[in-house]
């Protein structure tokens, strides 16, 4: 299985209103692990950030002057992305983006979903966490992902942080050793059979005679008023005279 997990850093919030694209950040699992096939590219808006934007990702139109624009990579983006399927966190936010460049291309380029299945682990963490804060750094720390790096918004560092918290929310028990052998796939985890050498040696507890003896005389009393206890076996019956 082929996943990539997405992140574009923009001008501002809203595509709408005439906001694009600075980065894209990938990162190819394959079979739930980092293949080291990434894609990441800067690129030249040709309009100004929003108030706030600019701090939020710490680039500047002067750094961006000379990188490519959407249209020169954009058949080399969709060859990357082409079949797999896309894991973003707050999917509508980088489709809504990458959606605009494209109609900007004209009509052929369709949409992302024309080409990729999404996964939004936005919505899966607020299925799972109902009520609390997931953004990228509160799932982060509520799931034991370092991200103690992460000073400013990356499209390529956000991704593979992503990657991170998207095997933490989807870790299930057949990758932790509770399925079947048949079940596991190549390349993830899976228990290895238990080494009872390892086992520390059980204390054993014996009885002293006095201990003994306080013990028969209870179950004496206990004979004594059902008429037979179960420990001793099967009751055997008189037979009539």
């Amino acid at each position: 299985m082929r996943q990539i997990i997405l992140d574009t850093e923009t001008t501002g919030l809203e595509w709408r209103k005439g906001n694009r694209i600075v980065e894209i950040g990938c990162v190819e699992l394959l079979e739930r692990r980092p293949s080291g096939n990434n894609f990441h590219q800067y690129l030249k808006p040709d309009c100004e950030f929003e108030q706030g934007a600019q701090e939020v990702t710490g680039l500047t139109l002067e750094f961006l002057a000379d990188k490519p624009v959407f249209a020169q990579v954009a058949e080399e983006f969709l060859a990357y992305i082409d079949g797999a399927e896309l894991i973003i966190h707050n999917a509508a936010f980088d489709l809504g983006f990458l959606d605009y460049e494209l109609s900007l291309l004209g009509d052929q380029y369709g949409k992302i979903t024309d080409r990729c299945t999404v996964i939004d682990t936005l919505k899966m963490a607020r299925e799972r966490y109902p009520g609390q804060r997931n953004s990228l750094d509160a799932l982060c720390k509520r799931l034991g992902v370092d991200n103690a790096h992460r000073q400013l918004h990356g499209g390529l560092l956000d991704a593979q942080i992503l990657g991170d918290v998207y095997i933490a929310l989807t870790s299930g028990q057949e990758e932790i050793g509770f399925g079947s052998a048949d079940d596991v796939r190549p390349g993830t985890a899976h228990a290895q059979a238990f080494d009872t050498s390892r086992l520390l040696p059980r204390p054993r507890v014996v009885a002293t005679a006095s201990e003994r003896e306080a013990h028969e005389a209870r179950l004496a009393k206990l004979r004594k008023k059902a008429g037979h206890a179960i420990w001793d076996g099967p009751k055997v019956e008189e037979s009539a005279a």
